[in-house]
């Protein structure tokens, strides 16, 4: 029989056991349920003597002590593990992997007999005796670990998380093969988070929780307690649905006037041409032909006397304070435009000079003529010269404007 009493373990100054006592025997399934870092793995690594941690407390096996062997020899005393993850070696074959397990001094003598044994138990083995085992499923791998543990001819077998990765219909086959394996005479230390299964094949059970055995009882009895089932099975208390609320049926609401919404109109963006009623392209086209000279002026008498030195400087100079009036009348009507109305909230920009005014202006510096400055926003405008002036005036209070010839 396996014994632990007061087993304790340290990693460093962190306790993973603390006082743990349990038993095992042969014949027997005995299950450890617990969450995850509970405790569960260090109990088995403890026994195996893999542990990492200091190991305090006593176990015992038929009587030998346990505690601090090292791994070989506790599987001298009759007790071997299954470790998480199999631990098989993938590029051996199946019957390879299985006589490793006969090293064992307590074994070799009956390894051809334990072999034989094995594949009465599990049938399949003999089938794939010479397949490489990396090639195998998950289920037959776990399969071959647990061949190879009992081929060392143990009393007590310790399996720590066998359906780690399985299917489920893999987990109920390989549970099935323990029963068989507990009816051939070995005791079973089952360390498993399945605990639906495992308590459906066990004989007794032990809950562990950060550290510390809750408690011990029939594998029945555990499996059916409402704390266990609720912590380990998934399956807590039902609970009474709710009844259902049915509320008053309200009283009807007079019925109340219709709400008049008032939408406001986006002020939509509009043109200069829009907003002041005129015509700005054809004021403009007026004015460059305006700004040009009459064709008669390019006849000259014989009489007249000479010209003078620079004549289409002077020319030039007329032609360009025309048009500077013209542009002048443009931007004052503009101005009163933008002084009563404003164009989506901002303001009409200044109006720039046109490139025959900038055209104009450069000859003019060229030959030496000035250009007189223009006079900001003149009230009374001069008509040119054999010409005739347009007046547009806004009317107060609208929109519109009235023309007026000069």
């Amino acid at each position: 029989m396996l014994e632990l009493h007061g087993l304790s373990v340290n990693y460093g100054k962190h306790r993973a056991l603390d006082g743990v006592s349990l038993s095992t025997k042969p014949g027997e399934i005995v299950v450890i349920l617990g969450a995850n870092g509970a405790g569960k793995s260090t109990v088995l690594k403890s026994i195996a003597g893999i542990c990492e941690g200091r190991v305090t407390g006593t176990m015992s096996m038929n009587g030998e002590a346990l505690l601090g062997l090292p791994p070989h020899k506790v599987v001298e005393r009759g007790v071997a593990l299954v470790p998480e993850g199999r631990g098989v070696f993938g590029d051996l074959s199946v019957r390879e992997n299985l006589m490793l397990g006969a090293n064992p001094d307590r074994a070799r003598e009956d390894a051809q007999a334990n072999y034989d044994r094995l594949i009465d138990l599990f049938p399949k083995l003999a089938e794939r005796a010479n397949q490489t085992v990396r090639t195998m499923s998950g289920g037959e791998q776990q399969m071959v670990a647990i061949g190879r543990a009992m081929m060392s001819n143990p009393t007590i077998l310790m399996l720590d998380e066998p359906s780690l990765g399985l299917s489920p219909l893999l987990s109920k086959e390989l549970f099935q093969n323990l029963k068989a394996v507990r009816e051939a005479g070995l005791g079973i230390l089952l360390v498993e988070q399945n605990a639906r299964l495992s308590l459906g094949i066990a004989d007794r059970g032990y809950l562990i929780e950060n550290g510390e055995i809750l408690r011990e009882d029939r594998a029945d009895v555990l499996r059916n307690d409402p704390a266990v089932q609720a912590a380990y099975l998934g399956a807590g208390a039902s609970k009474a649905a709710p009844a259902k609320v049915v509320k008053p049926a309200a009283a009807p609401h007079p019925a109340t006037p219709p709400v008049m919404v008032v939408r406001h109109k986006v002020p939509s963006t509009q043109s200069a041409a829009q907003v002041s009623g005129l015509d700005i392209n054809a004021l403009v086209s007026r004015a460059a032909r305006q700004s040009q000279p009459p064709r008669s002026a390019a006849v000259i008498p014989a009489s007249i006397p000479a010209t003078p030195k620079h004549p289409q400087a002077r020319t030039g100079k007329a032609d360009t304070d025309r048009l500077r009036d013209l542009l002048t009348e443009l931007e004052t009507a503009a101005r009163a435009v933008r002084g009563t109305d404003t164009i989506a909230g901002s303001a009409l920009p200044p109006l720039r000079p046109s490139s025959r005014f900038a055209a104009g202006t450069a000859r003019a510096n060229a030959t030496g003529d000035t250009v007189s400055a223009r006079s900001p926003q003149p009230e009374q405008i001069s008509p040119a010269p054999g010409g005739k002036v347009e007046i547009y005036r806004r009317r107060p209070g609208s929109s519109q404007f009235d023309r007026t010839e000069r």
